[in-house]
């Protein structure tokens, strides 16, 4: 199956161009919520901002939150 395969009318492509924003903020989600910040108002302020605002809150995430929670392990 090559990535010009039709599926439902669309290219294949299509729906991995779809998909991979919702990867980004699953992830985003996933990674705020399990980091320890350094108030708990911050870890909110990140996860409503890539819940509320799907990709641009997920790519800001991605820059420039990612490097202020530390790992709870």
């Amino acid at each position: 199956m090559s990535l010009t395969t039709l599926v439902g009318g669309f290219p294949l492509w299509f729906y991995v161009a779809l998909a991979l924003p919702l990867v980004l903020n699953f992830w985003a989600i996933t990674h705020a919520f399990y980091r320890e910040f350094p108030t708990i108002q911050e870890k909110m302020v990140w996860l409503c901002l890539v819940v509320f605002v799907p990709v641009v809150g997920a790519l800001i995430y991605l820059f420039a939150g990612k490097k202020r929670g530390k790992s709870t392990k």
